[in-house]
């Protein structure tokens, strides 16, 4: 029998070389209870543990209170053996480390019970008590929880399920970077309600699942068609990358997760879909993972670090790892926590590495932050990233540390588990929001890629006919939309394309839908249609916001702090107008992620017409001589060809490329093939585009 470790399937002839890309404090807490970088140790700090207890409120069974001590081998860390600490094998424990409040305030000199920072496992069915105030229930920390098998410790939920993936996964066959279609997901979704116009709430890990497997039909969300059984959502789409918005635990209430507390954790409420008992949020999200693998989808992790938001190393040591306001402090100028508090990325100190293990000069919050990382990789095999607001992060020494171990990790793990290196550089990809777009970043090497706003920018112009705010020339507008590089991007890869990101509040950042609508656009299919040909022609990585691709609107307010509430109802793709939509943009998506040219950045235009009030814009993707260049002809005004109805009627452009022997020409997004007389000079419409592809004549 193959033994399970650390949610990993691994024979014993491998378990060593595995281990190893652990970091030092990742492997140690297999068989140790272990506090980094205490403020105060007087008292003792201690390990409150013992077994959870279903009641009205739940409360911890069989409680021990055991000292910590010194480690002998790592300075700065108390720790206890989990051999020592009279537990059961086989059995699940919670348990908190009572320590002395860490917080500079001081009114917060409490003895209190927190979770331990780099717990694995968080169940907030069970929370401390606090010692009075000015402490408030805001202060209550969820428990931590692990399982002690064979006399180690292992993460676990709290209903005994281990995570483990268990097929034999081949990242060698998920697709590279310029193969990425990628879905940006929010887990807040809505539905029809029976007595209210929607029914609000958490799209759990077992919802979005049902969008890839169609063996799975949802949780909370079950019943809605896009998650029914027999329906594989987002393969029926076409994309080839999920990006969850950020997945680690969160003390808020389950929105779009950016208010991270435990690091190390996936969400409880992601795993505790409605009547269940208990969180299943590790298994879960592994089964979730697994299924995007086999399904031909890379995972991406969407990761806040600027700032974290009532976690437990605040309790333990706030001033190691995290900006004091008001104090004057370098490191908070110009940095927005959002109600957060701001990591210390430049405080250096002799400390244990929980990478290394070494005492080195190091800071406490990069290496933490990098031990998370790792969680993520090695457990739940994610292979993206997105680095949530760069620039309030504020260290660009760290983004590039950070990205360069991530690399540094994926070609390790991606070593163990494939004979040849290739392939393992295009198929992982460190990306970073920053709105401003310092393309320094990239030249610098600090990251592989950078989320490309003006590419929204200028698409919402161009949609309604009008220049880009920053080009006086509308043909500029359209190719700098279709071409990154001619804003100063150096590949495809580089440029993480999209047409609505999650940050839909204020004017010109809401919703498709609801821009077209405010700017008295009745009819929007065409509009919407032509979006997508930009979006999926052109060089860059493109991203879709979840319900896009069938022009879902705003179910509340977009203004701060409602663009976070804003969710996604999957229901609306029945609609036959949204429908036919959803189908369009299956087919320019699928036909993206296999077409040789549109991974490439080679980019001609071939034609503009702005005579006569028209705005046609042709351009070419790929290659002639390869034979699978790409043509796409776009009208962005009213004009029509005279008596379009009339199939005889025709818009010529005058330097259509001829075809290579055995080449036909097809337009994807009608699916229909264009015999050779017509390519080229077909009718064209109002808001509308085509897209011709060379494709073998069989």
């Amino acid at each position: 029998m193959v033994p399970i470790v650390r949610g990993i399937l691994f024979d014993r002839r491998t378990a060593a070389s595995s281990l190893t890309l652990y970091p030092e404090l990742l492997k140690q807490k297999r068989t140790h209870f272990l506090l980094w970088r205490p403020r105060h140790v007087n008292p003792v700090p201690k390990l409150r543990i013992g077994v959870f207890q279903p009641g009205n409120p739940p409360s911890l069974g069989e409680e021990q209170f055991l000292d910590l001590d010194p480690s002998e081998t790592f300075e700065d860390v108390w720790e206890i053996k989990a051999t020592d600490c009279n537990l059961v094998d086989g059995r699940i424990y919670h348990y908190w480390f009572r320590v002395r409040d860490g917080h500079p305030q001081p009114s917060y000199t409490g003895i209190i019970d927190c979770t331990d920072p780099t717990a694995e496992i968080v169940d907030w069915r069970l929370r401390a008590e606090i010692p009075g105030p000015p402490y408030t229930d805001d202060d209550r920390m969820p428990a931590g929880v692990v399982k002690f098998p064979d006399q180690i410790l292992v993460a676990c939920d709290p209903d005994e399920n281990a995570a483990s993936f268990t097929e034999n996964e081949s990242q060698a066959d998920l697709p590279p970077n310029n193969k990425l279609v990628l879905y940006e997901l929010p887990t807040r979704w809505s539905r029809s309600g029976v007595e209210t116009s929607a029914e609000i709430g958490v799209g759990t890990f077992r919802d979005v699942l049902a969008l890839i497997d169609a063996e799975e039909d949802g949780a909370n969300f079950a019943g809605v068609s896009a998650l029914k059984a027999g329906r594989a959502y987002l393969s029926d789409l076409g994309v080839t990358g999920l990006e969850l918005l950020p997945i680690a635990d969160s003390f808020a209430d389950r929105s779009w997760g950016y208010a991270t507390s435990n690091y190390f954790t996936p969400d409880f409420d992601l795993g505790r879909p409605e009547g269940n008992t208990s969180s299943t949020a590790a298994a879960d999200l592994t089964r979730l993972v697994e299924a995007c693998h086999i399904a031909g989808m890379r995972f991406f992790d969407d990761m806040v670090m600027a700032f974290s938001t009532r976690g437990a190393t605040q309790f333990v040591n706030y001033l190691d790892f995290f900006v004091e306001p008001g104090t004057g402090d370098p490191e908070e100028d110009g940095r927005n926590g959002f109600g957060g508090d701001l990591f210390k990325y430049n405080f250096i100190t002799a400390t244990f590495d929980p990478i290394s293990g070494e005492r080195i000069p190091a800071v406490p919050a990069r290496q933490l932050m990098k031990a998370q990382l790792a969680r993520w990789i090695l457990d739940f095999h994610i292979d993206g990233i997105r680095m949530d607001s760069v620039n309030n992060i504020m260290n660009y020494d760290f983004v590039q540390e950070f990205k360069d171990y991530a690399r540094d990790l994926w070609r390790k793990r991606w070593q163990e588990q494939n004979e040849s290196p290739e392939g393992a550089e295009e198929r992982l990809l460190v990306v970073g929001e920053e709105l401003s777009e310092p393309l320094a970043l990239l030249r610098q090497n600090r990251l592989d890629g950078l989320g490309h706003e003006q590419f929204k920018r200028i698409l919402r112009n161009v949609i309604l006919g009008k220049n880009d705010d920053n080009e006086p020339s509308f043909e500029w507008s359209v190719r700098k939309l279709i071409d990154c590089r001619l804003l100063g991007y150096n590949d495809g890869a580089q440029a993480i394309n999209y047409i609505t990101s999650h940050d839909v509040q204020g004017p010109r950042n809401e919703r498709l839908f609801n821009y077209l609508q405010n700017n008295g656009i009745v009819f929007k299919e065409k509009q919407v249609k032509l979006a997508f040909v930009c979006l999926l022609t052109a060089v860059g990585i493109p991203m879709i916001l979840a319900g896009e691709e069938f022009a879902d609107p705003h179910d509340l307010s977009t203004g701060e702090p409602g663009k976070e509430l804003d969710a996604v109802n999957f229901e609306r793709v029945d609609e036959p107008w949204r429908n036919e939509i959803f189908q369009y943009v299956s087919r320019l998506a699928k036909f993206r992620v296999t077409s040789d040219a549109l991974s490439l950045n080679d980019t001609v235009f071939l034609h503009v017409d702005f005579n006569d009030g028209k705005r046609v814009v042709v351009w070419q993707r790929g290659r002639l001589e390869d034979g699978n260049a790409v043509i796409v002809i776009a009208n962005f005004s009213d004009f029509q060809t005279v008596d379009a109805s009339n199939p005889a009627s025709e818009y010529v452009v005058p330097n259509w490329p001829g075809l290579p022997a055995g080449k036909k020409w097809r337009e994807v997004s009608q699916a229909r093939d264009v015999p050779l007389r017509w390519a080229g000079r077909e009718p064209i419409f109002p808001w509308e585009a085509k897209v011709y592809a060379m494709v073998p004549d069989v």
